[in-house]
């Protein structure tokens, strides 16, 4: 009996041990990322959310295979104290079963971001959708609202932005940047003009809630032509009706935005699939613009594929200056959940910003 108890407290201290051992304090770009259960997280094409000393991070949950990036499941969520390691919370938004939901098990979900609404007190989740069996012809714009940061969120509708709407222009846009649906310029304006009635695509997204507490959506629009800043409602569950057209003309997809010394900064991707391409960003002062287009903000050995990854977002870090983490994700299509995380600091010059390859780094590389 001795020694039965004898080897199990043996087993007990080493299954204890072993935990402890799995705790880290640094970051491994594109390497497997192990939860607290020991499973590579599940949270793809994800944006993050800090409340009250807590990151949230929400993502799309894949499955293997290359089905594996139709929504099989929903949306993951995991919770940390340190960004490093990371608590399994659950399915926060689960697909549905029944076959007529916008959401129904098998449509294509993607790229869900969470705010929280102060006046609400509600989490409000935003993401694009692809209504079941039709490929990316729906190019929707789906919300759902949660009391708590783990869900269980609730899908509440989706549908296509601003019907009806024509774009806002910061003072001073010229005259031929203004869109006539009379006699549209080129793709992009006969893209946005034909789709005026119904509403504006709403593909690659994120979401961004700037000092006042007004929240933005932005998307790719316009086949992907055009990234459209869009005013969400007081409540964050629709749009006002107010957006400006971004890069217009030029493909761009996976737009992360972020803020800091009162100007704002968008980094985004080319239209290459699931194959990486070079990262572009941009700056203004104004969350309308103008923006300008700066070009590749990666550098080194594998910046012009942006080390492999796509943007997703831009965290900032929870009490450092000027810390901003670059989120980008490795896609794996033909075995999605094997897909990886790239994430790595921004380091400023100025105004200016440059991404480096780091193979591994924490968060000490940021002044306090």
């Amino acid at each position: 009996m001795r020694k039965i108890l004898t080897l199990f407290l043996c087993l007990l201290v080493s299954h204890f041990a072993s935990r402890a051992q799995s705790k880290v304090n640094y970051f491994t770009p594109g390497q497997l990322w192990p939860d607290d259960k020991g499973t590579h997280i599940n949270a793809h094409g994800g944006g993050l959310f800090y409340q009250k000393g807590t990151y949230y991070w929400y993502g799309e949950h894949k499955i293997a295979g290359s089905a594996g990036n139709r929504a099989m499941v929903g949306v993951h969520c995991y919770s940390s104290k340190d960004l490093y390691n990371w608590k399994d919370e659950g399915i926060a938004l689960p697909v549905s079963n029944d076959t007529t939901s916008d959401i129904a098990k098998g449509c294509i979900l993607e790229r869900p971001k969470v705010v929280f609404n102060k006046k609400t007190k509600k989490y409000v989740m935003w993401f694009h959708l692809e209504l079941l069996g039709q490929g990316y012809k729906a190019a929707r714009a789906g919300v759902a609202t949660s009391d708590k940061p783990t869900g269980p969120f609730t899908f509440i509708k989706s549908y296509r932005p601003n019907a009806g709407f024509m774009p806002f222009y910061p003072e001073g846009t010229p005259v031929e940047d203004k869109v006539d649906c009379a006699n549209p310029k080129n793709k992009s304006e006969g893209f946005f003009c034909r789709d005026l009635s119904g509403g504006q695509m709403a593909r690659d997204m994120n979401v961004f809630v700037d000092d006042d507490g007004k929240a933005y959506h932005i998307f790719s629009a316009e086949e992907n032509f055009t990234l459209d800043i869009a005013e969400l409602t007081d409540d964050y569950t629709g749009h006002t009706g107010k957006f400006s057209r971004v890069y217009a003309g030029h493909q761009t997809e996976a737009p992360a935005i972020f803020k800091r010394n009162g100007i704002y900064y968008m980094i985004g991707s080319g239209t290459t699939g699931w194959a990486p391409n070079p990262a572009r960003w941009f700056s203004a002062k104004s969350i309308y613009g103008p923006w300008t287009y700066h070009g590749n903000p990666c550098v080194g050995a594998g910046s012009e594929l942006t080390f492999g990854g796509q943007s997703t977002y831009v965290l900032p870090v929870s009490g450092k200056k000027d810390a901003f983490v670059f989120m980008a994700d490795k896609w794996t299509p033909k075995d999605a959940i094997d897909g990886r995380y790239l994430w790595l600091p921004i380091t400023f010059k100025g105004d200016d910003m440059e991404i480096n390859w780091m193979d591994k780094w924490d968060l000490n590389v940021f002044k306090k």
